[in-house]
């Protein structure tokens, strides 16, 4: 299992074909409270940098964007029941959805912890 990061502050774990998405911990502290979550509906195909769900905070909405191509296979409905989720468990269980990944050659873009580490430092 891989963990990779975007500039945009969205996380993957990849596993085989799927890619497991949600935003950092470091998205959430920007963010603040956040107090609603929309998902994508399972079977949509994304595109690479297509917005794909949103979060809303008390002080924003901000999208999540899909950092690879694929199709929702999967989306944590706990964490649209309750969006808190994010702010106490970013990283684990307030995953937003997973992808089945059409092109694997997209992950040679994203960061890993290190490079993330230094990109919000």
């Amino acid at each position: 299992m891989t963990t990779l990061y975007t500039t945009d502050h969205e996380w993957l774990r990849i596993e085989g074909d799927t890619a497991t998405i949600g935003i950092t911990d470091f998205a959430q502290s920007q963010l603040g409270d956040v107090v609603f979550v929309e998902l994508p509906k399972r079977g949509r195909k994304l595109k690479k940098a297509e917005a794909a769900a949103v979060v809303e905070s008390v002080k924003a909405a901000s999208d999540v964007y899909a950092p690879v191509s694929g199709e929702v296979v999967e989306v944590n409905d706990a964490v649209a029941a309750e969006p808190s989720l994010v702010n106490s468990d970013a990283g684990g269980k307030a995953w937003f959805f997973k992808v089945k990944i059409a092109d694997k050659s997209e992950l040679d873009g994203l960061m890993d912890e290190a490079a993330y580490k230094a990109h919000t430092a």
